[in-house]
């Protein structure tokens, strides 16, 4: 087994003995109760927010498509999104991985413009990551300004997320001003996927992306601005679906408690943990302890979370399957 191979591994199992260690510390037997007690109309209104939350990001990425030239059907882009986040989601990592399929399944049923496939599957996750790191780091400024115990630990989690903002923005000014520099450090770190059986044959076009990326700035400024509020709405969607997932086990917390899970289960993700397992689940029974809340309402909270992310994985694994027979 070579490092590559065992690496992956080794995060698998650290994720399931993570998941086992916090799950022996809950009370197991109220797990079905959280799921059974749903009624219809609880279970209606919490798809219909997850629709919404996979409608509004697949918008998005449809709207930055076309501004760099690459119109495309909301029901196939739909269905690309849900594999590569399948992917990703068992990918250990901070919910990366499935990217280089989904841009083969961008290119492959009718040969695009290779720069303009990248540059729209970019784009689009550099706005979902730095708007993600944005709403995080606000969250915990919000925190950090009206907590009146642990101030510090906000603080220093708040000057954490500062740093990494602004080194994604720093990353994409570089991109624009230095952009054969980033292009030799991409290929350093992205070589193992230009071995990819699939993806070996296409070709780095570094110069026909950094133009694309000037001509979309220039000429596509309300694409883009579009794109920015559609990221918001997605984060509208998100706040509602946990405050929906809190209602079911009959929480109605304040502001500042809501951030406080709000916080502990974005950051869980950012752990290189296949699907934040175990992660999730330890960041949950803390935040709930911190908050002096019940182990038997964090159970409740994380079931139905896990149920959510079973039903988007074997979709998403359906989706994989139906791109990989097409033509």
């Amino acid at each position: 087994m070579t490092v590559r191979t065992a690496i992956p591994v080794l995060l698998w199992v650290l994720a399931l003995l993570g998941l086992g260690i916090v799950l022996a510390q809950l009370p197991l037997a109220t797990l079905a109760h959280s799921v059974q007690n749903l009624s219809w109309a609880q279970w209606l209104a919490w798809l219909g927010v997850n629709l919404s939350i996979m409608a509004v990001a697949t918008q998005r990425w449809r709207v930055i498509s076309a501004a760099v030239g690459l119109p495309l059907r909301f029901g196939n882009l739909l269905m690309i999104r849900q594999a590569g986040l399948a992917v990703s989601f068992i990918t250990p990592g901070p919910q990366f991985g499935g990217e280089p399929l989904q841009a083969y399944w961008l290119w492959k049923p009718n040969r695009p413009p290779l720069d303009r496939v990248l540059l729209g599957l970019g784009l689009d996750r550099f706005y979902e990551l730095w708007i993600n790191f944005a709403v995080l780091l606000l969250a915990v400024a919000v925190l950090a300004a009206s907590s009146t115990t642990d101030i510090g630990s906000w603080q220093k989690i708040a000057v954490y997320l500062l740093l990494i903002l602004l080194t994604l923005t720093a990353f994409g000014a570089l991109i624009l001003k230095q952009p054969t520099a980033v292009l030799r450090w991409l290929q350093r770190a992205t070589q193992h996927w230009q071995h990819h059986p699939r993806l070996q044959h296409l070709q780095s076009q570094g110069q026909r992306l950094r133009s694309g990326l000037k001509t979309v700035l220039a000429e596509h400024k309300l694409a883009l601005l579009q794109a920015f509020m559609l990221s918001l709405l997605g984060w509208v969607c998100l706040f509602a679906e946990l405050r929906l997932v809190l209602g079911f086990v009959n929480l109605n917390l304040d502001v500042q408690a809501f951030l406080v899970i709000f916080v502990a289960m974005r950051m869980a993700f950012l752990l290189p943990l296949p699907g934040g397992i175990g992660s999730l689940e330890a960041a949950m029974v803390w935040a709930f302890q911190f908050l002096g809340l019940s182990a038997t309402a964090a159970l409740g909270v994380i079931a139905l979370m896990r149920l959510r992310d079973l039903l988007t994985l074997s979709a998403g694994l359906v989706c994989v399957r139906v791109l990989q027979k097409r033509p």
